[in-house]
């Protein structure tokens, strides 16, 4: 796989989803239900001050991740998708934005940060230079500490310009990110890092356990 492909843009986007208000599938399978179960199951904190999910798609994750969070600002760049997803959750601490992990980060970000960033099936759609650029923005505004959780298919797709292993790979040399834990299979690569400079302790540890 050539290791110069560009991100994918927006008009990519618009036409997967051209008379398909669900075009990946998200809502009727098990593979995502499961997904979405080992999501949540992996976040270290039982509940989130302020979090961003980026390529919210219809909405199907953020519904889940909205109870685990006080705030919660989930983007996409396709507009129809953003209105399924706010017709789908009723959550009043969901705030939907127009957005891309190549957009300026201080347009979703402000002036504050967040304790967890949920990167779901969409780092492969970056080239590796604008994936390196965004996870380094991650690290920076997230609080020290904070959670980001990666989930990513690992099956060739011959439009993305990366495979979900080489997203990993890239998260896995990010620096000021240290990895807490996971979960693989021949489908699926789930991995939690903490914004951090060494492993933080275990949630056994925290919760007074060992």
């Amino acid at each position: 796989m050539s290791t110069d492909r560009t991100t994918l843009n927006k008009d990519y986007f618009d036409d997967v989803y051209t008379d398909n208000v669900d075009p990946f599938r998200l809502s009727d399978n098990w593979y995502e239900d499961r997904k979405y179960s080992l999501t949540l199951a992996a976040l270290p904190n039982a509940r989130y001050r302020r979090a961003l999910e980026p390529g919210c798609s219809i909405g199907i994750l953020t519904e889940r991740l909205a109870g685990r969070c006080d705030a919660l600002v989930s983007t996409d760049i396709v507009a129809s998708a953003l209105e399924t997803a706010r017709a789908r959750v009723g959550s009043p601490n969901v705030e939907f934005r127009e957005w891309s992990l190549t957009d300026p980060w201080d347009e979703v970000a402000g002036d504050g940060l967040f304790d967890l960033i949920v990167l779901s099936e969409v780092g492969y759609y970056l080239g590796r230079r604008d994936l390196s650029a965004a996870l380094d923005n991650a690290v920076s505004h997230l609080e020290p500490g904070g959670t980001l959780l990666a989930v990513h298919w690992r099956h060739l797709v011959a439009d993305y310009p990366l495979t979900g292993d080489q997203v990993h790979s890239t998260l896995g040399a990010t620096v000021g990110l240290v990895r807490v834990g996971g979960y693989v299979d021949e489908d699926v690569i789930l991995e939690v890092f903490a914004a951090s400079t060494q492993r933080p302790d275990s949630v056994a540890r925290i919760e007074g356990l060992v």
